[in-house]
């Protein structure tokens, strides 16, 4: 995933165990709290009415909204009436090239300041979240320093966000879909600059959603399940010393590369699913987590000392099982308290799930909704997943959501890929350079490619991986990717391939774009729909592959059918944190229980008339729900938006059709999409062609 969800970080959910419908229930609502008010209404009237008398009526409108803009956000500490009412008058610019001055001259500062603040970030960060050796005490409390989170306090305390407040609008996403095909690109970025100063949250506020996100996602960066001391309840070990995967990524994907039609294949899979039930209803027992001490059978969730000498002494002592306690969601519920005090500061969105839908997507929550829900109750999928069954010659089980048929890689083994991968890239410094050959291959002009690697460094990930961008052009975007000890394998791989495909759209949109606030793309959707666009060619880039219809028709199934997987997550992960606004006063074992009763409502009512299997609970083992708050629909929609946007780089060049599309920037998702392919986010052209793919199997 992209470090844009960790840079965005700065709806309805039916009560738990409901049958009730998603658009029957309740919205999450603001909690009662109040931000400091200090101008009263009839010293803003008579502000107002003073500039306009100063400026003549054509300066009205502009006047009445810019006093109103600051008096919203002016604090007692920010002076007294009179104060503001001399700020206003003094600072209150009508020319239009003196507007232009202001607008460049914080453009690029605000670039500089930002920029230079990531830097400093990343490096803070570094040890946490890079294979770099132990870390240490003094590692991790850096990691807790943010200093980013002071700086809108300074921009406010000398008053330059009150100047563009002052002078220049707040759009909401309803102005911007009703005006913004009208509008200029030095208008958005206009646009795009004001949501720098939409909220004003106190800098400890934001230091503690910092805190309480950077504590969650360490916990789950550090969750990693020893599958080489797993046990069947007769005592066998089913995978091979010394694999340790990190929850959940790792254990998917382990999961799916299993699908070879061997009795042990099947058996590895029903473990891991298990594994995976114990970990989302916090059974597992504390001592199993990343530990090659013991041996654990999830099955009956025993344990046990393992002895590599295989003293019988040894093996008959027995740890204590005691349960991990509700650590996982106490740190969901530390995210949702720090981010919960940003809500009285943000008038315009007085929730988090508001903010992610309306400010950070701008995609309201009903139209993720309804547009997952289409591909949930397709057709399309209910005959898709006939086949899959008749493919597996048994009927589907739970785990079968994360079936790899359907991807150009199901027809190699993962030893086979392992072993081209290792020998293709053996250090981070072989992938490093290997990064031009990549892009010419994907269609890049030679002078293109060469200047995207330059700009992008690649890193060794403790995590699974991710793609962490630049906030100034004079840096460069860094690929976090995880290499084990000998090499590279077909996980990491693949990994690094999506993560790459962040990289080079983060290049684009900011070091080839006209205006540093347009830097970016319209949410973290689009960027992961450019990303899986890379991912998709993966095996192609080893010479394993080459695009034609046969793979177009096996994209469109395994594109829909990834779409149904991770489009129930997604529903989960919006009624986990509607939940929360409803029951703000929950605990860690109460949130746990509302957690897994939303995911076995979300399974009966999609998945189960498919599966034949009622109140399964997998649906909430995905770390992002942790790590990462609420990024979760940005996945199905990147989904949707990148068959719309293959289909498109499959017309023509693909290189310039990338690039053309990156450097739109931070426009609407309407407006963004009908400029890179002529229509608005649809699933239409996934399920048409997903049907033209089944006709064509039968």
């Amino acid at each position: 995933m992209s470090s844009r969800a960790c840079i965005v970080m700065s709806g309805v959910l039916l009560a738990a165990g409901s049958g009730g419908s998603a658009a029957a229930s309740k919205p999450a609502t603001a909690q009662a709290a109040t931000t400091p008010q200090a101008i009263p209404n009839d010293a803003v009237e008579a502000t107002a009415s003073r500039l306009v008398e100063k400026h003549g009526a054509a300066q009205a409108e502009r006047a009445r909204r810019g006093v109103r803009q600051v008096a919203e956000r002016w604090w007692p500490k920010d002076g007294d009436a009179e104060a503001f009412s001399t700020f206003c008058a003094d600072n209150f610019l009508v020319d239009p090239a003196a507007l232009k001055r202001a607008f460049e001259r914080i453009q690029t500062v605000i670039e500089q300041i930002d920029g230079h603040l990531h830097e400093v970030r990343r490096e803070l960060t570094a040890p946490t979240e890079l294979d770099t050796g132990p870390i240490g005490p003094v590692d991790r409390l850096f990691a807790n320093v943010d200093l980013q989170s002071h700086i809108d306090d300074e921009l406010y305390g000398s008053k330059v966000a009150f100047l563009a407040l002052l002078n220049f609008p707040v759009h909401t996403l309803a102005d911007r879909l009703a005006h913004g095909e009208s509008w200029d690109r030095e208008t958005w970025a206009r646009s795009r600059m004001m949501d720098r100063f939409a909220t004003r949250v106190p800098a400890e506020v934001a230091q503690r959603t910092t805190l309480a996100l950077t504590a969650a996602g360490n916990y789950i960066d550090e969750y990693n399940i020893r599958m080489d001391r797993l046990i069947t309840p007769q005592g066998d070990r089913l995978f091979p010393e010394d694999l340790r995967l990190i929850s959940h990524w790792g254990l998917r994907d382990e999961l799916a590369s299993h699908y070879d039609a061997t009795p042990e294949g099947l058996a590895k899979q029903r473990m891991i699913q298990k594994v995976m039930e114990r970990i989302v209803r916090q059974e597992i027992p504390a001592v199993a987590i990343d530990n090659a001490g013991v041996l654990w059978c999830p099955e009956t969730n025993e344990v046990r000392l393992y002895s590599a000498s295989g003293s019988a002494a040894a093996a008959a002592k027995t740890p204590s099982a005691e349960r991990e306690p509700d650590t996982r969601f106490a740190r969901l519920l530390a995210v949702y308290h720090a981010v919960r005090e940003v809500d009285p500061y943000s008038p315009t969105a007085p929730t988090y799930v508001a903010r992610r839908f309306d400010e950070d997507r701008q995609i309201p929550e009903k139209q993720v909704e309804a547009l997952l829900v289409s591909v949930l109750q397709s057709k399309e999928v209910r005959d898709l997943a006939k086949v899959i069954a008749g493919r597996l010659g048994r009927p589907l089980e739970p785990f079968d959501i994360w079936y790899s048929g359907f991807k150009s890689r199901g027809a190699y083994g993962e030893a086979e890929l392992d072993a081209i991968v290792r020998a293709k890239y053996p250090t981070r410094e072989a992938f490093q350079a290997d990064l031009p050959r990549i892009l010419r291959d994907l269609g890049f002009a030679p002078e293109t490619a060469d200047w995207l690697a330059e700009h992008v460094e690649v890193d060794p990930s403790r995590g699974a991986g991710h793609a962490l961008g630049a906030a100034r052009r004079e840096d460069d975007a860094h690929l976090r990717t995880r290499i084990a000890q000998g090499g590279m394998d077909y996980k990491g791989y693949n990994i690094a391939i999506h993560e790459f495909g962040h990289n080079v759209e983060q290049v684009f949109s900011l070091n080839g774009i006209d205006y540093w606030w347009l830097s970016g793309v319209p949410n973290t959707a689009f960027t992961e729909a450019l990303a899986f666009v890379f991912q998709g060619r993966d095996l192609e880039l080893l010479g394993l592959a080459s695009p034609g219809e046969d793979a177009r028709r096996i994209e469109a199934l395994g594109s829909l059918w990834a779409t149904f997987e991770i489009g129930g997550v997604a529903l989960v992960d919006m009624r986990v944190w509607n939940w929360m606004y409803d029951h703000p006063d929950a605990t860690p074992a109460e949130l746990r229980e509302a957690t897994l009763a939303a995911a076995r409502d979300v399974w009966n009512r999609y998945y189960a008339p498919l599966f034949g299997v009622r109140d399964v609970e997998i649906l909430a083992i995905y770390s992002h729900m942790i790590a990462y708050a609420l990024y979760l629909p940005d996945y199905p929609i990147g989904h949707i938006i990148a068959f719309q946007v293959a289909g498109k780089l499959a017309q023509g060049d693909f290189g310039k059709g990338f690039e053309a599309m990156a450097r739109q920037g931070q426009l609407t998702p309407d407006a963004w999409m009908r400029g890179a392919v002529g229509a608005p986010i649809s699933t239409e052209a996934l399920l048409t062609e997903a049907r033209q793919a089944l006709d064509a199997l039968q």
